[in-house]
């Protein structure tokens, strides 16, 4: 099965300045490229999300990567993240397979954890999604492996009805949690569900690159 990877970076990063932060400095290094690097050895394939504004310097950023790369423009932006994550996956059922699974992360999540990635591939088998749940109330929706058809499909459809809960698709599809107790079985990486909002954070997070 060809495991893909979606990074959604559309958003307007507006607790972060005048800066795009999918494309600025980490530690010498793209933030977008920091976050498809520790994708590459878990995934065949990328998809990035992204504005038509955004495309050039994405683009450079992820020039020389390791693998194949499909961009994903946003048809109308600043829609928010579920329509980010339902533009990724149709950029995914772009390489002709509807029944594709893909890892959708964030741009701003540079610690994920590979090893955590290839564990939600291997629980994804009979369901349309497997989501972690790191407490009683939030999915780690922008963290999660997806069937690209059927979640895009999900996602479409809470659209059109108006209901922009990044949840809503869930509920519309067959999803296996990861839990708590789950991750913990998992040894995963602390920082894996870390995201950079600001500039603070983001020298912060610098330090651990250095």
């Amino acid at each position: 099965m060809t495991r893909y990877a979606s990074i959604v970076a559309g958003g307007r990063s507006t607790r972060f300045g005048d800066r795009d932060k999918a494309v600025a400095d980490l530690a010498g290094v793209p933030m977008v490229r920091r976050v498809a690097d520790r994708l590459s050895d878990v995934v065949d394939r990328l998809v990035v999300n992204c504005r038509p504004d955004q495309r050039e310097a994405i683009g450079a950023a992820l020039d020389g990567y390791a693998l194949p790369v499909r961009y994903a423009e946003d048809p109308t932006p600043d829609q928010g993240p579920m329509a980010g994550i339902r533009t990724a996956l149709r950029g995914v059922e772009g390489w002709g397979d509807a029944d594709a699974a893909a890892f959708v992360v964030a741009c701003d999540m540079p610690f994920v954890d590979p090893r955590f990635v290839a564990a939600l591939f291997d629980r994804l088998d009979g369901h349309d999604a497997v989501v972690p749940r790191v407490d009683d109330e939030w999915f780690q929706t922008t963290h999660a492996v997806y069937r690209a058809g059927p979640m895009a499909e999900a996602c479409e459809a809470a659209l059109e009805r108006g209901d922009r809960k990044i949840v809503a698709p869930l509920l519309d599809i067959d999803h296996a949690v990861v839990g708590a107790d789950d991750l913990a079985a998992l040894d995963v990486d602390d920082r894996t569900f870390e995201n950079l909002n600001t500039r603070e954070e983001f020298e912060a997070a610098a330090e651990a690159f250095e």
